[in-house]
């Protein structure tokens, strides 16, 4: 049976711009096989989507509670949104 696919939008609040975290996303990302894109917002905050197998983007919804060493997060907000199959990898966006 194959697993079901789950599409997340996140937005991670803290000190999370200057500390590596989108490249780090990216890689954990990676790691779990899931795909989408992380940006860095005006406001200080990081928005990313995340695509792929449940497992996978759970994983990485969870990494995101801490972020990469330097990180200090303070508010996460994670909003389940419909899978659209259109990433075929995970990409930092500038």
């Amino acid at each position: 049976m194959e697993e079901s696919a789950r599409r997340i939008s996140v937005h991670v609040s803290g000190k999370v711009q200057g500390v590596f975290f989108r490249q780090a996303l990216r890689a954990e990302a990676e790691r779990n096989g899931a795909a989408g894109w992380v940006r860095n917002l005006d406001d200080g905050r990081v928005e990313a989507v995340v695509e792929g197998p449940a497992a996978a983007v759970g994983a990485v919804a969870k990494w995101c509670r801490h972020g990469p060493a330097g990180a200090r997060v303070s508010g996460l907000d994670i909003a389940d949104e419909e899978p659209t199959g259109e990433f075929a990898s995970f990409e930092v966006r500038y």
